[in-house]
């Protein structure tokens, strides 16, 4: 792969090639058709996990052998969406060769599919007008116009159908079928007659005496219907439903992928108010586009992100007023030009808005084509494929179209640059103008958006803006309050795959591309050769074990005589092989990492190549000894964070996409990290919060916040009653000087505190508050963190609290954990030792914790 992938995505892909694994043996030796389902909120990249999924079939990956005979059909109902995803598994992974990836196009006179490929087909290539599924015999007028010819040479016609390759393929036993249907709720509606299948399910099922796709692999963010579709097949005995994979749309939301904020502009009254919030769109569009243009001049990128704005129209759109709104836009905007307006209707010609004639462009190109600044869209939009770099949408459809607005949303939530801007929530956010709805409605489309209409809380954290407050750099507050949140500590979160080695030259390579520490690479090899070299010596004994193994092929021998009562085992010593010896090797890549292991090969053996195959030998029994392993990786990590100590200053100094680059490599360590935070740039936050009869409000205010507005203050309407509270009780303080609500997501401007789940996992938590206090002439940050004891979690997230008090306590004024029991504030305090022990050897609830004598009442 080009890409590294998100830890969630290269768990997602091992979890699917698990599935893969097991399909193939249920349809090899029992003949069982399978079904596998990913389902991924949009944005988190499922088709780079299937570009890794299909790489590992077709070449292989450190965990999975490949399947010399797979062969893939990518199925959509669109060949745009197709041609986007074609483009992209090339880009994802550099072994893909263009004639890997075939469109399948008529003629196309194949026996059956080749293995090693992936075929892209969609819905209208399979109808019974196809020229694909039309056989020799139906060519009309053939015979006559190519009589000695044969069908497959025909140009009008097909040697076989795409039903009899299809079917031809799925009989070969040297071969393996893999659909992967894109977009997977489409073609399984369940009100579809069992007389009339849709074409997806002649195709996953078989039809006609065509047989059935033996392994399904279904991809989408609302799977349901595709899964309620396999469990049907499953009830009737004619295909086994394997475990779904299902990504943790928080996860997705942590990696910076998609955009954190969604901002809704709703008129605050009844009223034709659509020209003046057009207005308002182009402002945001002008303005997007100037802060892209500065960040990109602060951080040295040749190219800055050029920002979309999209007019919604409905199915019957009205012609003259998108011709208004695109006056509108120019009048704000004038220094965009004709060709920045373009359509992706259905009809592929110029249309006519008002007095612009606006050209027809492919939906796919629309995210590279930068030169197109406004785009005029229907639904086609949201039909699957992506663009980024779309900031602002304004939606001409009327209130009740909630779904074809969230649809359209989702082709906006990735991040343009595939990760945060660090700190600037404002380049982070995506802008949704409703001229057409109104404040009553405004709450249910929150809710709506943010996965709340069914009193569910939305598990990403994404927060959804109705009248936007733009936040920067509190300017009543001092530079000692900056200067203490500078200070703050916060914990990485350990990353797959983390090895101690492989840890430290990502940093020499990084340190060495940046010009911060010249030949950092070599002084790697150089001080890790002088390490294993001590350590032979030092463990002699247990090297020397070590080597015999990997020379010593152990086989053991089965025999029976017929008509015997018992068998005869025998165990067998073989001399290894260079093949053997490769094996053994290729496992001390995975300890030390290829560069290493292989330079430390070199370092044995010289110049004399007689030497190389004991230089091998030593290098992979190395690995296996466990107290060389044990050493090695200490002194990796003892390095590493030297380093990472010497070059801080030069590292901050470095462009937001390097410094995010050095933050993974230091989450590459096997436990969580000492990481700094950095200064937040913007923050967005509402002017309004949903009340209790549900109706739009505006939230009260407070002051001394880091981020405020012009005024000096922030909103509130974010916060619930017990945070709100806390904010009251900790300003009232006459010490307190400024506070900070934490975001609750892993950012670099978020507080965070690392801890294993219930099952074992490295999360993040995010305390609610930080607050500063004068104490002694100085300013010093406190944590309160009021948090709900009812919740599953709470007692693993309170726990991880009281260790990361434990290892930072001395940081901080005080770290303090608040509930509420009954009708009284509750807090414990974890600057103290014995709440400490309490709550790490406690097995009560967190209630009965707060309860007891480790809590006190929480006053001011």
């Amino acid at each position: 792969m080009k890409f590294t992938l998100k830890d969630y995505q290269a768990d997602a892909a091992d979890d699917v090639l698990q599935s893969l694994v097991r399909a193939k043996q249920l349809f090899d030796v029992e003949g069982t058709e399978s079904s596998v389902s990913l389902s991924a909120t949009t944005g988190a990249g499922k088709t780079v996990i299937a570009a890794a999924v299909i790489e590992a079939l077709f070449y292989g990956s450190e965990e999975f052998d490949a399947d010399p005979g797979a062969v893939v059909i990518w199925f959509s109902d669109d060949p745009n969406l197709n041609d986007q995803t074609r483009f992209r598994l090339m880009e994802a992974s550099e072994k893909f060769a263009a004639t890997d990836l075939v469109t399948i196009e008529p003629p196309f006179a194949k026996p059956r599919l080749d293995p090693g490929k992936v075929y892209f087909l969609n819905t209208g290539k399979l109808t019974r007008t196809s020229l694909l599924t039309r056989g020799h015999e139906e060519g009309e007028g053939a015979d006559e116009a190519f009589p000695t010819m044969t069908a497959a040479a025909r140009p009008d016609l097909q040697g076989w159908t795409i039903w009899e390759t299809i079917a031809n393929t799925i009989d070969e036993d040297d071969l393996t079928l893999y659909l992967i249907l894109d977009e997977a709720h489409r073609g399984f509606n369940m009100r579809t007659s069992r007389d009339k299948p849709t074409i997806v399910r002649k195709l996953v099922n078989g039809h006609d005496g065509y047989p059935p796709i033996p392994i399904v692999w279904g991809i989408s963010a609302t799977i349901d219907r595709f899964k309620e579709a396999m469990r049907e097949a499953e009830a009737e005995r004619t295909r086994r439903v394997l475990p779904p994979v299902e990504v943790d749309g928080f996860r997705v939301q942590e990696s910076g992928l998609v955009k954190d904020t969604l901002v809704l502009d709703i008129p605050a009254e009844a009223g034709n108010f659509d020209t003046v919030l057009v207005r308002r769109a182009a402002k945001k569009l002008r303005d997007s586009s100037t802060r892209w243009e500065r960040y990109a001049k602060s951080q040295g990128m040749r190219d800055p992100v050029r920002p979309l704005l999209i007019l919604q129209a409905p199915n019957t759109p009205d012609t003259d007023q998108l011709g208004l709104a695109l006056d509108e836009i120019f009048q704000e905007f004038p220094e965009l030009g004709s060709e920045s307006v373009r359509h992706v209707f259905g009809e592929h010609t110029v249309q006519t808005f008002g007095g612009w004639e606006v050209e027809w462009i492919e939906p796919q190109r629309v995210e590279e084509s930068d030169q197109v600044r406004v785009l005029v869209a229907k639904d086609a939009i949201s039909t699957g494929w992506d663009c980024p770099r779309a900031e602002v949408m304004v939606s001409f459809r009327p209130a009740r179209d909630h779904t074809h607005i969230t649809q359209l949303l989702g082709r906006m939530v990735r991040n343009p640059l595939a990760r945060r801007v660090p700190g600037d929530e404002k380049l982070n956010s995506v802008d949704c103008i409703l001229p057409f709805f109104d404040r009553t409605t405004a709450g249910n489309v929150v809710k709506f958006l943010t996965g709340q209409a069914d009193g569910v809380p939305d598990p990403s954290s994404r927060k959804t803006i109705v009248e936007e407050v733009l936040l920067e750099p509190n300017a009543a507050l001092g530079e000692e309050v900056w200067e203490a949140w500078d200070a703050l500590p916060t914990m990485t979160i350990p990353k797959r795959g983390a090895a101690p080695v492989k840890r430290l030259v990502a940093l020499a390579l990084a340190l060495s591309s940046d010009g911060v520490r010249p030949g950092a690479l070599a002084e790697v090899h150089e001080e890790l050769h002088s390490v294993l070299d001590g350590l032979r010596v030092r463990h002699e004994k247990q090297v020397k074990k070590a080597v015999a193994e990997v020379w010593n092929v152990r086989i053991q021998s089965i025999s029976g005589q017929l008509g015997g009562d018992g068998l005869t085992y025998n165990d067998i010593v073989e001399k290894a092989d260079d093949r053997a010896i490769r094996a053994g090797f290729s496992d001390a890549k995975k300890v030390f990492g290829a560069d290493v292991a292989q330079s430390y090969v070199d370092h044995l053996a010289g110049d004399d190549d007689d030497s190389l195959r004991e230089a091998y030998v030593m290098t992979a029994a190395l690995a296996t000894a466990k107290d060389v392993r044990i050493k090695v990786d200490r002194e990796a990590d003892e390095i590493a964070e030297r380093w990472f100590a010497e070059h801080r200053v030069a590292i901050k100094g470095l462009t937001d996409d390097r410094q995010q680059d050095y933050d993974d490599i230091k989450a590459l360590a096997t436990e969580p990290q000492r990481a700094e935070l950095r200064r937040p740039r913007t923050r967005i936050e509402d002017a309004f919060e949903i009340d209790g009869s549900g109706q739009l409000a505006p939230a009260p205010v407070m002051d001394r916040h880091l981020m405020a507005d012009s005024d000096g203050c922030i909103p509130l309407g974010a916060l619930n009653t017990w945070e709100r509270d806390v904010v009251t009780i900790e300003l009232s303080r006459p010490d307190a000087v400024a506070w900070y609500r934490n975001p609750p997501r892993q950012s670099i401007d978020s507080l965070g505190v690392a801890y294993r789940d219930e099952v074992g996992n490295w999360r993040s938590m995010h305390p609610d508050f930080v607050f500063f206090h004068k104490v002694d002439g100085a300013v010093r940050p406190s944590i309160v963190d009021p948090h709900g004891h009812h919740l599953d979690d709470s007692l693993v997230k309170l726990q991880a609290l009281v260790r990361f008090a434990e290892r930072f306590g001395d940081e901080f004024h005080r770290i303090e954990a608040v509930s509420k029991i009954g009708n009284t504030m509750r807090v414990l305090d974890l600057q103290d030792a014995d709440v400490r022990e309490a709550v790490l050897d406690s097995t009560a609830t967190p209630e009965a914790l707060y309860a007891s004598h480790a809590g006190v009442d929480y006053l001011v």
